[in-house]
């Protein structure tokens, strides 16, 4: 039986993804293992899901999802200073390394640091891949619906 993914579905899939220069960002092969979802539960960026959808067991499709179905436009202003003292003090700074951070609301966010002063760091809090192009080539290997095992 052939099932088509819609909301409602499990899918086991492989996916590469990549920036428009071709540079790999992620990579189920590299893990030796399938990634499966759930569709419709909001566990995929959107334009990822939405062109899962209608793809049956043994497609294979390519598609690019832009920052509005992705992970959103840069914001220029989402960028904070901290002092260096909140980190811990054998703490290895590096220009462009990703730190976790804890939000106002209690919620984590990873944030870049993109600048390194002697007494004070700024951070760069827009998620690395805001703004980018991103292109993934998918495999789908098992569609069921969740009534299935």
């Amino acid at each position: 039986m052939t099932n088509t993914i819609e909301n409602g579905t499990t899918v086991v899939l492989h996916y590469r993804g990549t920036f428009t220069d071709g540079t790999e960002f992620d990579s189920s092969h590299g893990r030796g293992e399938p990634m499966t979802v759930s569709i419709g539960t909001g566990q995929l960026i959107p334009g990822f899901e939405n062109n899962l959808q209608g793809l049956t067991t043994g497609d294979t499709h390519t598609f690019t999802v832009g920052p509005d179905e992705g992970y959103g436009n840069r914001i220029e202003e989402a960028t904070t200073t901290l002092s260096r003292s909140v980190f811990p003090d054998d703490f290895q700074f590096t220009e462009g390394m990703t730190v976790p951070l804890q939000g106002p609301d209690g919620n984590s966010v990873l944030a870049t640091l993109t600048e390194i002063r002697d007494t004070e760091v700024t951070a760069d809090l827009n998620h690395p891949m805001a703004g980018k192009d991103l292109t993934f080539e998918v495999e789908i290997l098992e569609v069921r619906t969740d009534t299935e095992e």
